[in-house]
């Protein structure tokens, strides 16, 4: 092959090379494939952090009680969760119950559009069960609905029969707390009123209130509001929620939650 004809082949080659990777560049930067991420949660403690912090939800008197939990996890906290709640109670955990009986496994859990579709071991022994797993997925702002082996989507107003009139989701029992803490949760009162009270180590009464919901009267609503108090030393001490019967004037849905107070 002559010199010049060498020459006219590299350059065409080298041509042809150039476009072929122009066209590849163009298209990788044209074409995207998008596709919705299947997720348990988007919170997740981090190495090197204190652990993550969880709710689950076992049972007082028939209905649900929130607890917390430190966990070390991944991106998998929900399936953590869970896992937790399936274990049972701790010693510590006492005046409660779980409807959950030994043995049930998570066999699958998968979260997309706002559903937790899990897969089981072992069917749950009763709707108290199912009301403990839907609580304790919901947690989570990913999860708005649950389904448990089949059953139809649901959410936590599906299982209103299980959930107190006053559900305190934070403070959970064993917090430290400071002079001004927030209390958060819902509840399904009448006129969506009801009141607490914060005691001492004493048993004294250190501060007390009035709250109203968002909504009650048949419509669970939620509630936030904060707590005053005063203590000369860090101490134990409770805050109890409660409803005052519009018949008699008595204490009904009395729930204590201890505390810590700093």
């Amino acid at each position: 092959m002559r010199s010049q004809d060498a020459l006219r082949l590299v350059t065409l080659l080298a041509v042809a090379l150039l476009a072929s990777g122009c066209l590849h560049d163009d298209e990788a930067s044209t074409t995207v494939t998008v596709q919705e991420t299947v997720t348990e949660t988007g919170t997740a403690s981090v190495p090197g952090e204190a652990p993550a912090v969880v709710r689950v939800y076992f049972l007082r008197d028939g209905e649900v009680a929130p607890v917390q939990r430190e966990v070390v996890t991944g991106p998998a906290i929900a399936r953590t969760a869970l896992n937790e709640l399936f274990s049972g109670l701790s010693p510590e955990e006492r005046g409660l119950e779980t409807s959950i009986h030994a043995g049930v496994e998570v066999v699958a859990l998968a979260i997309q559009g706002g559903v937790a579709d899990i897969r089981l071991s072992e069917s749950l022994n009763d709707e108290r069960a199912y009301a403990q797993v839907v609580y304790t997925l919901t947690q989570f702002p990913t999860v708005k609905r649950v389904v448990v082996d089949g059953r139809r989507p649901a959410g936590r107003a599906a299982v209103e029969e299980h959930t107190p009139p006053v559900l305190v989701e934070s403070p959970l029992p064993g917090e430290t707390v400071e002079p001004g803490f927030e209390v958060t949760g819902t509840a399904n009162t009448f006129e969506a009123t009801f009141q607490y009270e914060l005691r001492d180590a004493s048993d004294a009464v250190i501060s007390k209130d009035f709250v109203t919901a968002t909504s009650g009267s048949g419509t669970r609503g939620t509630f936030s509001f904060t707590v005053p108090y005063e203590v000369d030393r860090v101490q134990e001490g409770s805050l109890t929620v409660f409803e005052n019967s519009a018949a008699s004037g008595a204490r009904t849905n009395e729930v204590s939650i201890p505390l810590r107070l700093e």
